[in-house]
């Protein structure tokens, strides 16, 4: 780290195994940089926590920091320790966030407008496109063989009645955001026979027999069986899934989320679970995230809850790593960069 170089310096600044910095560094137009000892270990979750240093060792994470011109990974993925890096380091300018919604990251460090206009700031979206369409799909299929009703039956070890199960053939699914995950997920159902209407604010290629505009979102729920939500979350999608959308859903529909919590509106969906007007909630994502102790849909018999997992797979930090290579070779040559993060909406 010492020398002068005219490399462009990255900073590996979130856990990732050797293997995948070896990856990054075979450009050599690039300075790689990695104390994994400074990093939580590439096998914990890092959504337990940031990793636990000394103030030695924070001291020198800083150092590393603050000599990046480039981030792999938003420190300790806080929008603090952002903050205070973009802050404490003029030669900056570009920063790699490893979720798909890293934009929220972005947002929370707070960064002046000139910060923002000095950095680039990109995402892993796509990365995680195929787990998450699989997970929807899950979704859509436990709604139509209704799951809560077969477990309800083995849970009083009740054989019968004997009673159908709907089709996929036969099922209409609003999949609402047409980005790389929600397009997935369309063409995924599609191939199971569903008949799929998206939801967008402008027109793109899907597997979807019609897009309608995100203002026609309650009308075009009436007729929906169930719905995906495959939304970033920002301002502008911030309770998109409202009161008045679930008042108009199909009685007994399905809603699965593999997007942000913050696009749903909880309460009213806690109330549209609890009457039976959504017969079954399957979500990745919640509002608030660990979902506190006190949250009802911990015990209600028609939830699924995954823990913000089902984006993970075996291959992600394998795929992010050759995202990133991709950017920085991009970046040395002076093409647009892949997953730009918009600095007005944050997504």
């Amino acid at each position: 780290m010492e020398g002068v170089s005219d490399r462009l310096r990255v900073v590996i600044a979130s856990p990732l195994t050797r293997d995948l910095v070896e990856l990054i560094a075979r450009d050599e137009r690039l300075e790689v940089v990695w104390e994994p000892e400074l990093l939580t270990d590439p096998d914990i979750d890092w959504m337990v926590g940031p990793k636990q240093r000394t103030p030695e060792e924070q001291a020198r994470f800083e150092a590393l920091l603050d000599s990046a011109e480039v981030l792999f990974g938003v420190p300790d993925h806080s929008g603090r320790a952002l903050g205070r890096t973009v802050a404490a380091n003029p030669r900056l300018r570009w920063v790699h966030t490893i979720p798909a919604g890293g934009g929220q990251q972005v947002k929370a460090a707070r960064l002046a407008e000139a910060d923002l206009e000095r950095i680039v700031f990109t995402t892993s979206a796509g990365v995680h496109a195929t787990p998450l369409a699989e997970f929807a799909v899950f979704g859509v299929l436990a709604g139509a063989k209704r799951l809560p009703w077969l477990l309800g039956m083995q849970r009083v070890k009740q054989w019968g009645p004997r009673e159908p199960l709907h089709l996929m053939g036969e099922t209409t699914v609003l999949v609402v955001g047409l980005g790389s995950i929600g397009r997935l997920t369309a063409t995924k159902l599609t191939a199971l026979g569903c008949r799929v209407v998206g939801v967008h604010r402008r027109e793109v290629e899907a597997d979807v027999e019609r897009i309608v505009p995100v203002e026609r979102l309650a009308e075009a729920a009436s007729e929906a069986d169930a719905i995906v939500l495959a939304l970033p979350g920002t301002e502008q999608t911030r309770g998109m899934l409202s009161a008045e959308v679930l008042a108009n859903i199909k009685p007994g529909a399905t809603i699965v989320n593999v997007g942000r919590g913050t696009t749903v509106d909880e309460p009213a969906l806690i109330d549209a679970l609890q009457d039976g007007r959504v017969g079954l909630a399957v979500l990745d994502v919640t509002a608030v995230e660990p979902l506190p102790e006190d949250s009802p849909l911990w015990e209600l018999p028609n939830v699924v809850l995954a823990p913000h997992t089902a984006a993970i797979s075996p291959h992600e930090p394998r795929l992010i790593a050759e995202l990133f290579a991709e950017n920085a070779r991009r970046f040395l040559e002076g093409e647009p960069l892949i997953n730009v993060v918009n600095t007005r909406e944050f997504y």
